[in-house]
């Protein structure tokens, strides 16, 4: 008996494209049901080759399954279709300075899924740089991941921004060896939205996303500063840098970078090849993005 074909799923490809063609000239959408990475398809299409022309437009990339996605600092990440939303948003950007927009883009995919009210508790944090968790009575779980990646050609500074988002919690495989699980299992947007699938949530998230990265691109991360801050997970919390130095997390500077207070006094870290971790604490992990 042969498989039966998977349900398709229904893109807002057309809705997206009015909302934000007016914004973004030359803006298109494009949905392939498989890819290595829609991050690199992006960097690659940019950059061209000796028979193809560069392609600088801005363009949303969706993979309903990715088969090399990537995360930060190398790690890798497969996406299942269904189970995840992974895209790249490429688009031409000249900000005066870089320093937080990962920053950026996590706060507005973090509002736009759970809009807070004054004084109200999150359950959707961001732990600087780049991730997204998620608060559940079982702990704190990873729900998202960006990759920001730029490149230039002929004076054009190209943005690639990619993101992953766990729609559904993937059970791990308890057969792998220990080494090879992550600390704390993923977790998935449906624990706090279940109406929302992976179509809903990118036509949901994406047009507050271009706002807020042209907002960026004029007035930098300062007036995101607040918002970052309302849902910082690492802040007050001892933390653990890759290089073995421990400290404490005091937040993001107006720059975006994480201030630490260390032995050595306090210490702004602005690499994006440095990892923070918290100290004696859950380490979630999950989706990677693109």
């Amino acid at each position: 008996m042969s498989t039966p074909s998977p349900t398709p799923l229904r893109w807002p490809a057309e809705a997206l494209w009015e909302a934000l063609a007016p914004s973004l000239p030359g803006f298109t959408v494009e949905v392939l049901p498989e890819i290595d990475s829609s991050n690199t398809e992006l960097m690659r299409r940019f950059r061209g080759s000796p028979t193809v022309e560069p392609r600088p437009e801005p363009l949303l990339l969706v993979a309903e399954q990715q088969t090399a996605g990537r995360g930060r600092l190398g790690r890798q990440w497969q996406s299942r279709r269904g189970d995840s939303l992974t895209f790249s948003l490429g688009l031409p950007l000249a900000p005066t300075d870089w320093s937080g927009l990962s920053l950026v883009a996590g706060v507005s995919v973090a509002d736009s899924l759970e809009p807070l009210a004054p004084g109200g508790k999150p359950r959707i944090g961001l732990k600087w740089p780049n991730d997204l968790w998620l608060s559940t009575p079982q702990g704190e779980r990873k729900l998202a991941g960006i990759l920001v990646e730029t490149a230039s050609w002929e004076g054009i500074r190209y943005v690639v921004i990619g993101i992953g988002i766990n729609i559904r919690a993937v059970a791990l495989d308890t057969a792998a060896p220990a080494a090879a699980l992550p600390a704390v299992p993923p977790g998935g947007l449906q624990e706090l939205l279940p109406e929302l699938d992976a179509p809903a949530t990118l036509l949901r998230i994406i047009p507050p996303l271009v706002q807020a990265v042209q907002a960026f691109e004029r007035f930098g991360f300062a007036p995101f500063q607040a918002r970052f801050a309302a849902r910082d997970v690492l802040a007050g919390r001892a933390v653990q840098l890759s290089d073995g130095t421990t400290g404490t997390a005091h937040g993001a500077a107006e720059n975006g970078a994480l201030l630490v207070h260390t032995a050595a006094g306090m210490k702004e870290i602005t690499s994006s090849e440095v990892s923070v971790r918290p100290v004696a604490a859950h380490n979630p992990q999950g989706a990677r993005p693109c």
